[in-house]
Order: structure tokens, then C-alpha cells, then sequence
């Protein structure tokens, strides 16, 4: 039985779909966003991030992160606007900085192989201080948006984090994280313990800073066997889940996850995300009516010609059900789609009202 939301929807809220939909409560039409949606495939973000030099340098300049976080609510017209940051900023303020390679993607100078690693970490993360920068671009885009739409924050699920502090880059099959969660289980679930105290914390002081839900991101859950995945991953998702769920709604994403359904499921977050392999109905039918679906149009077909976009969408919204279901892609946007494209899939949910 999940908890209640002590928190109500926020009444000023010229727009609340996000959050009614996420709760079970009654609503027009489903509400939509996108995943990466705040950049990559605007041309107005491009221009913000080439005058400001690099991707961390946006993310850590509040006011410019605030921008290009409130830009798509202006130019798609989404239901929500979701903060411009990176889920790698956790580990660097747990004190392993990362790199962002241009067409590359993340790295760790540094990263952690056994326990003794572990002591280099830092023991007392304040997110009022080493992630004030995320915490400012809060105030400052629900300040701007003038209470049109509700603001996400998020953070990376506890295994994705450990993933890169491990591997120190991306990999297909992350096979060196999944060799420590067998060859040195006590480790493993030190870091892990330590990520998920990060996260709780930095989610808390983003709903103090004024979001309005937050969405956790597993991007390496598919990975995992629902065995491992129940052994070390489940006991800290509930952490969190148990720690947020009561002060605004909580969705969890778990790419690749479709196996991992009957588990999640059982988290106190209101919503699950799903990923564009996943069949709606066959979710719902594992998952049942307590919970709200995000998704999950795969994101390939923002390439088609207008009219086949708008066929896909209806027919994934019909795959819903038309209940409790938030309209999202599968996973991001791909950074050389046609926003126009894009205007077509959130204007098809909006006209389905």
C-alpha cells in the first residue's frame, strides 16, 4: 500500500495534469513531456550552450540552466518542465569529478575498485553546498515559470551511479560493475548504501528548493537479473521511494526494465516509466491500477513524416488505456530529430482531449 502524499497539488498551478495524473486523480487529457527534453534538439538551447563554452559549465551557471530548462515549455508546449542538470553531479559531490568528452560522453579521472576507495569519498554531503548550483537553478526557474507548469528534479538510480563511479565511462554491457556486485558483494553494497543517502538527501533539498515531483533514473537497469536486481538494488529504490513518496510524487524509470516490473511495482513512487519495449497493457496488467504508467513512444519515431507520428502516438495512447498515464517517449529525445516533429507528438496527446 503506498503512503499518502502529504504534499497536495499546488494550487496556484495554472497547469496541474502532471501532478493529477500522477496521484490517480481525474484528468482532462493525459499530461505530456519528454525525456531530454530541456536541450539537444533546440536550436535556442545550441546557442546557450555554445556561449557558455561547455555542457558543465551550463549545468553549473544557475540562471542559464534555468533558461534552457524553461525553453521547452515555451517552444513544444509540454505539461512540465524538467531542471537542466546531469545525474553525475551526485558522485562528483561525493567527491569523484567527472569529465564530459565532447562526442564521447562522461569520465571519471578517478574511480572506485575496492573498499579502501572508499575512503576517499566524502563523508558529509551538504547539498545546500556542493550541489547549490542545481538547488539555485530550482528557485530560479519556478520563479520564472510563473506558475504555469510544474518543475521535475531527479537523480540517477543507486546502480547507474555506482556504474560509472566503478567504470569511470559508458559501456554496452557494464560488465566490471556486475563482476563486483558477485566478487565483492560488502563493497558493493557500501557504495551503494552511500549513494542512496547522496540521493535522498539532494532529492529532499530539490523539493525544498520548489520541485514539484521527482523522477529517479536507472538508465543500466536492463543490465541486472531481477535476481541481482532484487539483492542489491531493490532495498535502496525503497529508501528512496519511502523518503520522497510522502513529500511529492515520485516516478521510477528503469530502462530495459520490462523484466523488472513485478518488483518495482511494489515501491512507494506513485508512477513507473517505461521504456518503448515495454507493452503498456502487459504492464498494466502486472502492475495493476495503484500506480500511474509513464511513456513510451519509441523515441526512432520522431523521424517519421507527420501524419505516421501522429498515428503512432494515438495508437500508444490507446495501448494505455486512457488511464492514469503520463504521455512520454521511451527514453530522450535523439538530439538531431526535428523539433517540429516533436511539436507534433505533444500537439497529438494535447488534441486528445
Amino acid at each position: 500500500m503506498m503512503p499518502n502524499t502529504k504534499q497536495p497539488p499546488n494550487p496556484t498551478l495554472k497547469n496541474d495534469l502532471l501532478l493529477r495524473a500522477a496521484r490517480g486523480e481525474e484528468v482532462e487529457r493525459p499530461p505530456v513531456w519528454l525525456m531530454r527534453q530541456a536541450g539537444r534538439i533546440l536550436p535556442e538551447y545550441r546557442a546557450v550552450r555554445a556561449a557558455m563554452g561547455g555542457f558543465k559549465d551550463l549545468v553549473e551557471t544557475p540562471a542559464r540552466a534555468s533558461e534552457v530548462t524553461i525553453q521547452p515549455v515555451d517552444l513544444l508546449g509540454v505539461d512540465a518542465a524538467i531542471i537542466f542538470s546531469d545525474i553525475l553531479v551526485v558522485p562528483e559531490a561525493m567527491g569523484l569529478p567527472y569529465e564530459l568528452v565532447e562526442k564521447v560522453g562522461p569520465r571519471f579521472p578517478e574511480v572506485l575498485r575496492n573498499a579502501t576507495d572508499l575512503d576517499r569519498l566524502r563523508k558529509d554531503v551538504d547539498p545546500q553546498v556542493h550541489l547549490n548550483y542545481v538547488l539555485e537553478a530550482i528557485r530560479i526557474t519556478k520563479s520564472d515559470l510563473k506558475n504555469r507548469v510544474p518543475l521535475i528534479g531527479f537523480c540517477g538510480a543507486p546502480w547507474t551511479i555506482f556504474c560509472y563511479m566503478v567504470e569511470g565511462k559508458g559501456s554496452k554491457d557494464w560488465a566490471l560493475p556486475r563482476r563486483m556486485l558477485w566478487e565483492q558483494p560488502a563493497f558493493a553494497h557500501a557504495l551503494l548504501d552511500a549513494i542512496t543517502d547522496t540521493s535522498i538527501a539532494y532529492l529532499k533539498a530539490q523539493v525544498d528548493a520548489g520541485v514539484d515531483l521527482v523522477q529517479i533514473f536507472d538508465s543500466w537497469a536492463g543490465v541486472l537479473s531481477a535476481e541481482l536486481y532484487e539483492a542489491f538494488m531493490m532495498p535502496h529504490l525503497r529508501k528512496i521511494c519511502d523518503a520522497l513518496s510522502p513529500l511529492v510524487p515520485v516516478t521510477m524509470f528503469a530502462k530495459g526494465g520490462g523484466h523488472l516490473l513485478p518488483q518495482l511495482a511494489g515501491l512507494s513512487c506513485q508512477t513507473l516509466g517505461l521504456d518503448w519495449q515495454t507493452d503498456p497493457r502487459k504492464a498494466r496488467s502486472i502492475v495493476g491500477e495503484e500506480k500511474s504508467l509513464q511513456g513510451n513512444l519509441d523515441p526512432s519515431i520522431l523521424y517519421a513524416a507527420p501524419e505516421v507520428i501522429r498515428k503512432k502516438t494515438l495508437a500508444m495512447l490507446s495501448d494505455f488505456g486512457g488511464r492514469r498515464h503520463i504521455a512520454n517517449l521511451g527514453h530522450g529525445v535523439y538530439p538531431d530529430v526535428d523539433p517540429e516533429h516533436v511539436k507534433v507528438f505533444v500537439e497529438t496527446i494535447k488534441e486528445s482531449a
